[in-house]
């Protein structure tokens, strides 16, 4: 079980989370402070700090945009809720059998929890 996040903690988290979806490498320090509006680099390596203490992310020491997400097992990415739900709404649209769509949306039940 991991320790909650701060709100700053948890915005700065979804940030990486989107942007590694959608670049295949991680922001840099730089461009979270820009993208999230902190005044300074530094206030960046706090919050990414406190992140990987309470064990969301991790990096190299060694290497610049190392920060990668850590999976937890039984733990369900914001991306893969997102995704169900557009195939419900896809397949609602399209008419599918009502009972794709009942097991899609249970599922996101059972993710949600």
């Amino acid at each position: 079980m991991r320790d909650r996040t701060t709100k700053k903690q948890q915005e700065l988290f979804q940030f990486i989370s989107d942007f590694l979806g959608e670049h295949n490498y991680a922001p840099s320090y730089r461009e979270i402070m820009r993208a999230l509006d902190y005044k300074s680099v530094s206030t960046v390596a706090v919050h990414v700090d406190g992140l990987i203490a309470k064990n969301y992310l991790k990096k190299s020491e060694k290497s610049a945009r190392s920060i990668r997400v850590v999976t937890v097992a039984g733990s369900v990415d914001n991306n893969h809720l997102a995704w169900l739900r557009t195939e419900v709404t896809k397949r609602e649209a399209d008419g599918s059998q009502q009972s794709e769509i009942d097991t899609l949306k249970s599922a996101i039940d059972i993710l949600e929890k």
